[in-house]
């Protein structure tokens, strides 16, 4: 990380939002957000983080992202935010990081050994995935993917804990599956405050260097994408390649 040192983070994957600042030596600040009010509540959590702690946007060396997957509108919601963070202050790195990293590494605090992270993903869908953290580094067992608790129940994968809104929704599953009870939000939630500490671990963020071309991993195509689709028979075009 060089020099870099002061990090705002932003984590809207899922209902609980949040909002950080500090760095890899450490927290000065967090704000959880729940009730899915990210699009009205983020950009005033930021601004009073930021005075409570003493600090401004000037004093901002990066913002680190949590790029999902998971629901749509929080995501982007998200990254429209940091996009206009960095439009006034140009100068800010921007780096992301899969959000279930940033629950599972949260989750590791409560076993030893390989952590899932599950996020509600409807229709009866996880987005999942699984970790397992060494003192200086980290194995992604399972990447983030789309699937089922039953599917990860009756797969070869095996984890020590499960956490996060769809470990909590299909705990049956969960329960039979790691052996223990999942770890639910808040506290088996993603958390911004997880994104700082991973700016830390060799190669868990990835520095954005085209910010305003970026955009999240939202782990499957909008609802309304797949209306269409159905509706139409066809995939839909990409604009930027000149479909209609």
């Amino acid at each position: 990380m060089g020099n870099v040192s002061l990090f705002l983070a932003l984590e809207t994957a899922t209902a609980f939002g949040s909002v950080a600042v500090g760095g890899p030596d450490g927290l000065e600040g967090e704000v959880v957000l729940g009730g899915r009010r990210q699009g009205a509540a983020l950009t005033p959590a930021v601004m009073d983080l930021l005075r409570h702690t003493g600090r401004r946007l000037e004093d901002l060396d990066g913002i680190v992202m949590g790029d999902g997957p998971g629901g749509f509108t929080g995501l982007r919601i998200g990254f429209a935010t940091a996009q206009g963070f960095l439009r006034e202050h140009p100068r800010l790195e921007l780096r992301r990081v899969p959000s279930l990293m940033g629950a599972a590494w949260i989750g590791s605090r409560f076993a030893d050994g390989p952590v899932a992270a599950l996020y509600d993903a409807l229709r009866g869908e996880v987005f999942a995935a699984v970790y397992r953290f060494t003192g200086t580094g980290f194995q992604a067992v399972l990447p983030p993917t789309l699937t089922t608790a039953s599917a990860l129940r009756q797969g070869e994968i095996r984890a020590a804990v499960a956490v996060g809104d769809g470990a909590r929704a299909y705990a049956d599953d969960v329960v039979a599956w790691t052996g223990r009870p999942p770890v639910g939000p808040p506290w088996g939630g993603p958390r911004a405050a997880a994104l700082l500490d991973l700016l830390a671990l060799p190669e868990a963020t990835t520095r954005v260097d085209a910010p305003f071309e970026a955009e999240p991993d939202y782990g499957r195509a909008p609802a309304a994408q797949t209306r269409w689709e159905e509706r139409h028979g066809r995939p839909l075009p990409d604009p930027g390649r000149g479909g209609s």
